[in-house]
């Protein structure tokens, strides 16, 4: 039978704060507490106990963290704004400020639906995060509440059940190991998981119950063990013994993909010292006691994680030929791993608002900070989901710069994400690495400890193909604006050209400064929104030219038949388009191309276009600028030479070796060895074949098709020409 419920009585509140604060402001909790139950008055929980119960035990929970006289009392006053008829200006009027601003933001943060559909569950992550920076003991309070809600959560409905256990394993208990409070967040995971998941729980469970019938003794032994044996040598420590939890262990289990006996490590052990010199001399102690186990030490109090955590951990092999595993720290460092940024000395000088020295002060608050940066930096919800939950999910690695200065990154990142971690700037400019002194890859995965160099080269821009590489949300989100900027950029230089040489054909002079009067007309903001437009496709050059000069009219003259002294096959100068062959007049304005690499959008038509080949560019609105060949049969697709045709010549440096797409059509003989005699005659004269195709339409003869990439048309002619030399070869032509 279970005890009959009671509340927990005002001056026994006071007192539990009075344990740790002795300058506890007794009435400002007395009336607090007062207020919040008069407001919730005869409002009964899911469980049929008086709702006042769960505002008083977050706040008993918040005292648990001794934290600060406000924020307890926020505890109290927490769900009066959302549930009763309360007001902030009311809650204001009563309590302050500070603790009005405390309990709005703990009201929104309730209205938040953190598993919904995934763009709603982004922004709404972004608000929670937004609630928490202002103030981060929002978030602390929001932790008790949400605990004490974990641990009742039986009562609910079994919809409801399931949907706050998956918040709570998606969301609040990664905040919580984020903010360092390692406690509050295996209990909020072994209680999501136990809804979830209970077959899995209550297995795991009762395997630990039976380990420990069978190993208290150990335990018991190994404690005494340890203690006396620091204690002969100079050194008071306490040393307890604990089993890893549930969860903790189905991870575990999952991530290795091994079964619940192959774990090896499932007791941990923990020494506490007083100081952290006898941290390393207990370390010694132990390992001249007890055999380490190779690549099982770490050290986090050198390098502390991001969320103020240290400790040394180490496993050795213990008594029976157990693996035993260690965690080495102070008292204090002990209280930073269980209470995290509640521990912190700003909440015991009445300072915990103060964001500035917060930052300073905690890793952990620094870390909410970057990842608000990183939302700066996202163009939607979606981005800032996918950027926040890699942060929150992923283990670290510590690694340096050549400097010393210490990098933390997600487990599985690599030099590209060490880079964008030092700044944006060397990220967005690198181009290689040296990885403890040896050429890397900016790719390799990093460990911990790894020195990094990176190399750059100012002026250099990020690939796109990086931002499926990195790990961290960080680099992902640097890179796609940085991409998204380079691409802006080469549309704009695109549109400006374009626009110049409209405005040159119409014997007028282009400025920004006069296309600036033109902006409304074109409805758009800024000169280079309109460029950038034209470069597109998006906007035509001969509107931006009536926008700027209202009364110029485009006249489009017929030409004779037999003016083919500045065109190319009857292709008029009036139709806006004039071809020029590799070295034909320098002074051209002809938009000059390079090939897949050049500065412009520019993409090949599937037939290829060779240097040497006469081209035409069309543009197409949102995908720039497409070559073919001037005989190429696609060209009749375009009957309006005068929008979409665009001027163009190569400019094609010989020295760079570049190679550019050309498609062939081969009939052979079926013979043995005829595929064979075909690539040959590809490779001896050094081009590259991207895709081939066979077709058989006779007993005799066979068709292929192939894709290859040769330097210009000169070495596509020798191509063509060595394999009609083969007996083997009917018949070979290029395809347009």
């Amino acid at each position: 039978m279970s005890a009959p419920f009671r509340l927990m009585r005002q001056y026994e509140l006071v007192d539990k704060v009075r344990a740790y604060n002795p300058a506890v402001n007794e009435d400002l909790l007395n009336a607090a507490y007062v207020y919040a139950m008069q407001q919730h008055g005869q409002q009964l929980r899911a469980s049929g106990d008086p709702y006042f119960s769960h505002p008083l035990q977050v706040a008993s929970l918040l005292t648990d963290l001794r934290l600060d006289d406000a924020t307890i009392a926020a505890g109290l006053l927490h769900d009066t704004i959302e549930d009763t008829d309360t007001t902030r200006g009311e809650i204001e009027k009563r309590f302050g400020k500070e603790i009005a601003a405390l309990v709005e933001g703990l009201t929104k943060i309730k209205k938040l639906d953190l598993v919904s559909k995934e763009a709603k569950q982004a922004e709404n992550l972004r608000k929670l995060l937004l609630a928490i920076v202002e103030d981060v003991r929002v978030l602390l309070v929001k932790l008790a509440d949400r605990l004490h809600n974990m641990r009742t959560l039986h009562f609910m409905s079994p919809d409801k059940r399931a949907r706050i256990a998956q918040e709570t394993l998606d969301i609040y208990a990664p905040l919580a190991g984020r903010m360092g409070m390692q406690d509050m967040r295996e209990e909020l995971e072994d209680l999501a998981f136990h809804e979830l998941q209970p077959a899995h729980y209550d297995t795991i469970v009762k395997r630990l119950e039976g380990l420990k019938r069978k190993n208290g003794a150990l335990i018991a032994e190994i404690e005494r063990d340890l203690a006396a044996h620091l204690a002969e040598r100079g050194i008071e420590a306490k040393v307890k013994g604990r089993e890893k939890r549930p969860y903790s262990i189905f991870k575990k289990t999952e991530r290795k993909q091994v079964a619940f006996e192959q774990l090896s490590d499932i007791f941990a052990f923990r020494i506490l010292v007083g100081a952290t010199e006898d941290c390393y001399r207990a370390l010694g102690l132990v390992h001249t006691k007890w055999p380490l186990v190779p690549g099982r030490f770490k050290d986090y109090i050198s390098t502390p994680k991001q969320n103020d955590y240290r400790s040394l951990h180490t496993t050795v092999i213990g008594p029976g030929q157990q693996r035993v595993e260690l965690q080495i720290r102070t008292d204090e460092m002990h209280r930073i791993a269980e209470f995290g940024i509640a521990a912190h000395a700003l909440y015991k000088d009445n300072k915990a608002g103060d964001t500035a020295r917060m930052e300073a002060e905690s890793r952990a608050f620094a870390w909410l900070r970057r990842t608000m940066d990183v939302l700066a930096e996202g163009d939607s919800p979606e981005e800032f989901l996918e950027h926040t939950k890699l942060e929150l999910f992923q283990d670290q690695v510590f690694c340096f710069t050549p400097k010393g200065k210490l990098i933390t990154l997600p487990r599985g990142a690599n030099a590209i994400d060490f880079a964008y971690a030092v700044h944006t700037d060397i990220g967005n400019t690198a181009v290689g690495c040296r990885v403890n002194g040896r050429p890397a890859s900016l790719v390799s995965e990093l460990f911990n400890g790894d020195e990094v160099a990176i190399i750059t080269v100012p002026g250099q821009a990020p690939p796109a193909a990086w931002e499926t590489l990195v790990t961290t949300g960080r680099a992902r989100a640097a890179i796609r604006k940085a991409t998204k900027a380079a691409t802006r950029a080469q549309y704009a230089g695109l549109g400006q050209r374009i626009i110049e040489r409209a405005f040159e054909r119409a014997g007028k002079t282009f400025s920004p400064d006069a296309l600036k009067g033109a902006l409304k007309r074109l409805a758009r903001k800024s000169v280079e929104d309109v460029v950038t437009a034209v470069g597109r496709g998006e906007m035509r050059s001969h509107d931006v030219l009536r926008a700027v000069y209202p009364d110029f009219k485009v006249e489009q003259s017929a030409h004779a038949a037999a003016g083919l002294d500045d065109s190319w096959f009857g292709l008029s100068s009036e139709q806006n388009v004039r071809f020029k062959v590799p070295g034909g007049d320098p002074a051209s304005n002809a938009i000059p191309i390079r090939g897949i690499n050049a500065d412009l959008p520019v993409r090949f038509a599937e037939c290829g276009a060779v240097p040497g080949d006469r081209i035409v560019g069309i543009l197409t609105p949102g995908e720039a600028i497409t070559l073919y060949p001037i005989q190429s049969s696609a060209l009749a697709n375009f009957d309006d030479p005068h929008q979409l045709w665009l001027d163009v010549r190569w400019d094609v440096e010989a020295s760079r070796g570049e190679r550019y797409p050309a498609r062939i059509q081969v009939v052979s003989i079926n013979e043995p060895g005829t595929l064979a005699q075909i690539t040959q005659v590809i490779a001896e004269t050094d081009a590259n074949i991207d895709n081939l195709t066979m077709r058989r339409f006779s007993s005799d003869m066979t068709e292929l098709t192939i894709d290859m990439e040769v330097y210009d048309l000169k070495h596509l002619t020798a191509i063509i020409d060595g394999l009609r030399a083969r007996k083997v070869i009917s018949d070979v032509q290029r395809v347009l």
